[in-house]
């Protein structure tokens, strides 16, 4: 946990050296593409027939890329690819698949497919909900009693001040990631972003 604090806060201090201080790479009122990069903390679980008694918090590192797709509206398609780490601690479930002792560290990549709409509070700010799917394919963990590869959804909002963006989100999956095949769990996790947009 230090140590995704420490990345974070450096992260965020070097970022200004970087922005272009002006009305961010969501500029509202224009055809555009932007592309920029994410660091954040993801607080896992997994719940269903096999779940995880603790949640798991791990690291989001990302870069993403968006394109306007309306010239009437400010309407974002943005994707990207995170690496996440998700999962949870203390499995439990069925007594015959003996979970005990067993943690399910799961290290994700994803590609996401969000929808964002800009709402400008002015020339410096704008609020940025969204909503959209995303593809997961396990890279790396733990993943005795899971599967490998995940589908979901991811809703939450972002804020921009000039190229500086922050936001909360949550993700949960529609796929069963239990194994074996008798059993049913879904993952999910709570987000929070940082990063800078150009």
């Amino acid at each position: 946990m230090k140590k995704i604090l420490l990345a974070i806060m450096t992260f965020m201090m070097a970022a200004p050296s970087f922005a272009q201080f002006h009305s961010g790479g969501f500029t509202l009122d224009e055809e555009n593409i932007y592309w920029g990069a994410r660091i954040g903390i993801a607080f896992g679980g997994i719940s269903g027939d096999i779940e995880t008694d603790e949640g798991r918090t791990g690291m989001t590192l990302a870069g993403i890329v968006g394109l306007r797709v309306t010239e009437n509206a400010p309407v974002f398609l943005e994707s990207g690819l995170y690496y996440t780490e998700r999962g949870g601690n203390k499995l439990k479930g069925p007594a015959d698949l003996n979970l005990a002792g067993h943690d399910a560290h799961l290290n994700y990549l994803e590609i996401p497919a969000l929808i964002k709409y800009g709402i400008s509070l002015d020339d410096e700010v704008a609020f940025l909900p969204f909503i959209g799917p995303y593809l997961g394919m396990g890279i790396s963990g733990d993943y005795k009693f899971m599967k490998h590869p995940e589908m979901g959804f991811k809703i939450g909002c972002g804020v921009e001040w000039n190229n500086l963006y922050a936001e909360a989100l949550y993700q949960f999956g529609v796929t069963d990631i239990a194994d074996p095949d008798q059993f049913s769990s879904h993952g999910h996790a709570l987000g929070i972003n940082f990063g800078i947009n150009f």
